[in-house]
């Protein structure tokens, strides 16, 4: 399983021209599964991302964790492209939509993060904060 973090300042997720979810300052998680991902990593996972100490303190420092601030997750699929070999990618490291789906549900729901729609060609708008990107796995 593997997120891409993002500190925001802002994120949303439109699908068809209409907003489904929104936040203020937090993170936006995009997440991808793989076929033998579970939801016990998910939820180690989660827990991790809760837990990073990336959001400043009163010194300015990079030293405190998520708290109350707001989660957006979005599933990505496309974190596990191949790109070795010629100019397309291969999508045949992601898990296929049935084993994913559960997965990416409970990652969400462990975390209190708001989802977008699994599935859904989505736009994805965020105003990076910092900017501060990490790529987590397990």
């Amino acid at each position: 399983m593997r997120a891409l973090v993002q500190r925001v300042s802002r994120a949303s997720v439109s699908v068809e021209g209409r907003q489904v979810s929104a936040i203020g300052p937090g993170l936006l998680v995009l997440l991808g599964v793989a076929p033998g991902d579970t939801e016990a990593e998910a939820g180690r996972l989660a827990d991790k991302v809760r837990a990073l100490r990336i959001f400043d303190d009163a010194d300015g420092r990079m030293n405190e964790p998520l708290a109350d601030r707001d989660v957006l997750c979005v599933s990505q699929f496309t974190l596990y492209a191949d790109t070795r070999k010629g100019n397309r990618p291969s999508f045949t490291r992601a898990a296929p939509p049935e084993v994913a789906e559960p997965v990416y549900e409970s990652f969400c729901e462990r975390l209190g993060a708001k989802p977008g729609i699994f599935g859904a060609r989505m736009a994805v708008e965020l105003v990076n904060d910092g900017p501060v990107t990490l790529m987590l796995e397990v």
